[in-house]
């Protein structure tokens, strides 16, 4: 029990260290085409971010844990959107963009949307199951998105920023290569140990996918959101937890029943309507006081939501 509770925490430093790089080499490589920090947040970073629950999702595929795997993704985007962002703006009121408000907030409610009635099989009740044609579907969704984003970077002109760090193409390859090694042998031991702590506990793999794996594979995420937000880069903050989580349900779940169809527990419902009803919430915020901005006020309010809801379900 002591050794898989030591190996489950070298494996979150290993993902987190991962990701670290990966997110520097990639923001780096970025940088050098003159990409904006809004885009950046959105892509690149919300993708180094978003890869341990990559890797994490792909071995739970592979070894047919269906509820890591769900409760990994949902799990994360709840806690991307209340815990980070709630934090990130009692840091710094957040101000977002236009195009985040209209646009990109209102397409990661509809890939939790999607995800339902997907998941739930309303034409299927006989099957509850991702599947491969559904995986299909998400992975049109996120190619969609990407497509979305390469129009906005044809109209984005970059504002003057401060001078960052320059790195050589060899460094930023060796970052990217050992972010990716990272992520791997840290998401291996990240799977592996958690479900051998829920089997020594007889704790559900929902309840540890939804807690102990969903928060640790966010970690990335927070770190670059708050720091971004103490730096007031609020670009990159905001942006970075919207373009994760749209990348977990379309890109990494996508990914995962493409690998191995993922059955589907109804139980995991509530957690996507918690999710739907934050990403609303946070768009009619958006008109709330500071117009178009995350006031302390607000994030104190989605912080306090989050923990409301997990008293909740852990006395459920």
């Amino acid at each position: 029990m002591i050794l898989d509770i030591g190996l489950l925490l070298i494996g979150f430093v290993v993902l987190i260290k991962g990701a670290d790089w990966l997110v520097i080499g990639a923001s780096s490589l970025a940088r050098k085409h003159n990409v904006s920090d809004l885009a950046i947040g959105l892509t690149v970073v919300a993708f180094g971010t978003s890869a341990p629950e990559m890797v994490v999702n792909v071995f739970s595929a592979i070894q047919g844990h269906q509820d890591i795997a769900f409760g990994n993704v949902i799990g994360s985007n709840n806690f991307n959107l209340f815990v980070i962002l709630g934090i990130a703006g009692l840091v710094t009121p957040l101000a977002v963009q236009s195009s985040t408000i209209y646009r990109e907030i209102p397409i990661s409610l509809f890939a939790a949307i999607l995800l339902f009635f997907l998941a739930n099989d309303f034409f299927l009740s006989d099957k509850l199951l991702l599947s491969r044609i559904d995986g299909l579907i998400l992975l049109a969704m996120f190619v969609m998105f990407l497509l979305y984003v390469r129009n906005q970077l044809r109209n984005d002109i970059p504002e003057p920023e401060e001078p960052h760090r320059q790195y050589t193409n060899l460094k930023i390859w060796v970052l990217i290569v050992a972010g990716l090694t990272g992520l791997v042998a840290g998401g291996r031991l990240v799977v592996d140990n958690a479900i051998n702590i829920a089997t020594d506990f007889g704790i559900s793999e929902k309840i540890i996918g939804l807690t102990i794996v969903a928060a640790g594979t966010s970690l990335p995420e927070l770190a670059t959101s708050v720091v971004a937000a103490v730096k007031k880069n609020n670009d990159i903050a905001v942006g970075n937890i919207i373009g994760s989580n749209i990348f977990n349900i379309f890109l990494i779940l996508g990914v995962s029943s493409l690998i191995n169809p993922l059955q589907y527990d109804r139980s995991f419902n509530g957690d996507i309507y918690f999710l739907a009803a934050g990403t609303v919430v946070l768009f009619l915020l958006m008109f709330t006081g500071g117009r178009k901005k995350l006031d302390r006020w607000e994030a104190a309010i989605l912080l306090s939501a989050y923990i409301l809801f997990t008293a909740l379900f852990v006395v459920r």
